[in-house]
């Protein structure tokens, strides 16, 4: 167990380096990017952004999970995943590149045609990553991932910084998209240096899809209902409001997201390997999700304070939107790594049965907020996905619970003091930054020194172990 907890330390640094290294360039990408294209150029990639999610969900299928999973893999299961991404990227390409033309015309959006054919070309290509990427989770070699990944997003930032420069418009962002995805399939197949037997087997096949089959299920509908904010605005409004959406979207998600494929890509193997001691899971499961809070409730928090003079700031009157969205929307993303910590537990245990019921009962209920919202505006669907981010956390301790002792007071016990501290602390710091100055960057200076200061205060006070224990993994 010590040799799986150096490993699971070592790969949560490397981890953690490289999504928020990676993620932080892509948000100042995003900054970047956004004062040079404009609101309309990331309104049209967020009105093809589904079909991109889900032809990526399908090419997966669940398998990288499965195979994570499977205690006696061999290289004839990873042979048949792989054969089976490749295909299924090539068919829903075409499928995608036959489908562009009523993609187009179903937003009244003629330049969506080429957009979503060559933007889809990035489907094929992620489809050589999977199963690489797959072997060095379960080698929890994070290190080669990190510098993969890093790499990768360093050359496509530069060449999307220069076609925005010689005014390419959305193909900037296209152009990002497919070299990131090249140069990630290059680098990480040279670095896992793996060569696949000629060899599909039915029967590793029958396993992978039996377990991952669910899992696809409800990664299809996880990603229809995030992108279903994208379809209404862009069908009932426009491209532009798309675009307010998209970017308010992407910077409320980024810190959230990428604490969450933090947790998920070191604890789910972590996990997997304690499948068998229900006691040690429990342990090690409510320290990461303590952990996750102490870092991700004030950066969230802090987003949603400094949200409207930081745009206004940086991106001028045109994202004046998108700053209002941010800070439902940053509240919302607050509590997305305690989901997925939950759901980490039901793939851990077996139960993608579950997982799947619960992502049904859970988009049944999304549907209905956004039917009700909808009709009073965009503000008023971004709350509403607020209530059903919260609602979803109950829904998921619930099942969670069925499985381990883990339930909602058990849990809520350790990370609602965490979650009023973050709130306190910036709604204090928001506060006075207010009350001194109308001046945007000094409201930024105030709020940026005061929240933290308060926070970390009241933390140190209050979470003294779990403080001492993150400090003592740092060393």
């Amino acid at each position: 167990m010590s040799d799986l907890k150096s490993k699971t330390v070592n790969g949560l640094k490397w981890s953690a380096f490289e999504r928020i290294f990676s993620q932080g360039i892509q948000f100042i990408l995003i900054l970047i990017l956004a004062k040079f294209l404009g609101p309309k150029a990331f309104g049209l990639i967020g009105m093809v952004a589904i079909f991109i999610a889900i032809g990526q969900v399908l090419v997966d299928s669940g398998f990288s999970s499965a195979l994570i999973r499977k205690v006696d893999r061999t290289d004839v299961d990873y042979s048949t995943a792989l054969y089976f991404n490749v295909s299924v990227s090539v068919v829903f390409y075409f499928f995608l590149y036959a489908c562009a033309p009523y993609i187009a015309k179903f937003y009244e959006q003629p330049e969506l045609e080429l957009l979503t054919r060559v933007i889809g070309l990035s489907l094929v290509v992620n489809s050589f990553c999977v199963v690489p990427r797959t072997i060095l989770t379960v080698e929890m070699n994070f290190k080669a991932l990190a510098k993969s990944s890093i790499t990768s997003v360093v050359i496509g930032g530069c060449v999307a910084l220069v076609l925005a420069y010689n005014k390419c418009g959305v193909w900037a962002l296209v152009g990002q998209t497919l070299v990131i995805a090249i140069c990630n399939a290059i680098f990480i197949n040279v670095i896992v240096k793996w060569i696949p037997p000629a060899k599909f087997d039915r029967k590793s096949f029958n396993y992978l899809f039996g377990f991952g089959g669910r899992l696809l299920i409800s990664g299809i509908l996880d990603t229809v209902y995030n992108n279903i904010y994208q379809i209404i605005i862009g069908k009932k409004f426009s491209a532009f409001f798309v675009g307010q959406y998209t970017q308010a979207n992407q910077i409320s998600s980024i810190p959230a997201m990428t604490m969450t494929s933090i947790i998920q890509r070191v604890t789910y193997p972590m996990f997997c390997h304690m499948q068998h001691d229900i006691n040690k899971m429990e342990e090690y499961y409510l320290l990461t999700m303590k952990v996750a809070s102490l870092f991700i409730f004030p950066i969230m928090a802090g987003i949603a304070i400094i949200a409207k003079p930081s745009i206004a700031l940086l991106l001028g009157e045109q994202w004046s939107e998108a700053a209002k969205l941010i800070v439902i929307l940053s509240l919302a993303y607050m509590i997305y790594p305690i989901h997925a910590i939950n759901l980490n537990i039901l793939q851990v245990k077996g139960r993608s049965d579950l997982f799947l019921k619960v992502e049904i009962i859970k988009k049944m209920l999304g549907v209905i907020i956004v039917a009700v919202t909808m009709r009073y505006g965009i503000m008023a669907m971004c709350i509403g996905l607020l209530i059903h981010s919260y609602i979803s956390l109950l829904i998921n301790i619930i099942y969670t619970a069925k499985l381990t002792t883990l339930g909602i007071w058990k849990q809520l016990v350790e990370i609602s003091p965490i979650w009023l501290t973050a709130i306190f602390s910036c709604f204090i710091a928001w506060g006075c930054a207010i009350y001194f100055t109308a001046n945007n960057f000094y409201q930024i200076v105030i709020m940026l020194v005061e929240a933290p200061t308060i926070y970390f205060a009241l933390v140190f006070l209050t979470q003294r172990k779990i403080v001492s224990l993150v400090l003592s993994i740092r060393k």
